[in-house]
């Protein structure tokens, strides 16, 4: 370990154990004598760390006024040990994000510097990531190869050049485009860019995995309030974006209630309980494709009071998967 991650195990180890021996220090840091010396010297002199030789103890301990407090902490970036399991954790949640691997290689040194930081070996923190799980189902398994370009892109507020195939039957057409990037959006396990599309002069979400170019200009990006991202993208249902908002009113038989009354289909969703124990939602939409599949998934359990476009779309499915079985 470098000399950072030895001044913020020395100061672990002796928070943790009250009092620490000179040899137990040795063994744990696996640095010479003088090394060590030069440490505590550093660590007292140049950092204020309240560490004192305890001789009755034949160890080093906190001052007294530091003993069993948390206050004291060493200049930088310095977590306790629960904060450095949480990192861990975070660094496997974001990992099941990045099938690609490209945010892997970048943080890596990161994990390998909160792994020295808790005198963990490799196999040990290995061990520990391992006891998170992400299930992804349905995830589109296409490469997102421009994720680091367009990322750079809205870290920097500089524009790019697009090469984009839209999704339709057939393939789709394949157009270029100069856009603003405002922010990124992961979404169902994939990502999107939020953008200002110079072409057709408003906002549009991109597919990254849709993207067959991405240039990074040097013009500087049109910037966008957060609220005004929100305010014309998020106010639809999923991931469809812009077109005229409507309602939907949903009753949930009093079986799937239980499941559905604990979820968030919406941030703008409005809900009641009925008193046969069903269950009333209403929520926007601006495009009914994904708001449909998930009430196929409710197939039975499910009615459509409004508007009355969504209710015959939902029916007129219905009927065609009883068809299907015929």
């Amino acid at each position: 370990m470098d000399r950072t991650e030895r001044f913020y195990k020395i100061e672990m180890l002796i928070r943790h154990r009250e009092c620490v021996s000179f040899a137990a220090l040795l063994e744990a840091l696996e640095v010479s004598p003088a090394t060590l010396k030069r440490d505590l010297q550093y660590l007292r002199e140049r950092m204020d760390a309240p560490i004192e030789y305890d001789a009755g103890a034949n160890g080093y301990r906190l001052v007294q006024q530091w003993r069993g407090q948390a206050q004291h902490e060493l200049p930088g970036v310095w977590f306790s040990e629960k904060e450095l399991h949480a990192l861990l954790t975070m660094h496997q949640l974001l990992s099941g994000l990045d099938e690609d691997g490209i945010l892997a290689r970048h943080l890596q040194p990161m994990f390998d510097k909160l792994t020295g930081m808790l005198g963990s070996d490799p196999a040990e923190a290995r061990e520990l990531t391992q006891r998170i799980k992400l299930i992804n189902t349905a995830r589109r398994r296409a490469p997102t190869a421009f994720f680091e370009t367009v990322g750079s892109a809205v870290v920097k507020r500089q524009r790019l050049r697009l090469r984009y195939r839209k999704r339709a039957a057939g393939g789709g057409d394949v157009s270029e485009r100069e856009v603003s990037p405002q922010r990124l959006v992961h979404y169902r396990n994939t990502w999107y860019l939020d953008a200002w599309c110079h072409r057709s002069d408003g906002l549009r979400r991109f597919a990254l995995d849709a993207m067959e170019a991405a240039d990074l200009l040097e013009a500087k990006a049109r910037t966008l309030s957060v609220k005004q991202l929100e305010a014309e993208l998020d106010r639809g249902y999923g991931i469809f974006a812009g077109g005229q908002e409507q309602r939907a009113v949903l009753v949930f038989a009093a079986e799937a209630a239980a499941w559905v009354s604990c979820e968030e289909w919406h941030p703008r969703q409005q809900s009641e309980w009925l008193g046969d124990g069903r269950w009333r939602l209403q929520l926007p939409f601006v495009d009914a494709t994904e708001l449909l599949m998930d009430l196929w998934r409710h197939a039975g359990q499910v009615e459509v009071l409004a508007p009355a476009a969504l209710r015959d779309a939902y029916a007129r499915r219905l009927r065609e998967a009883v068809a299907a079985l015929a």
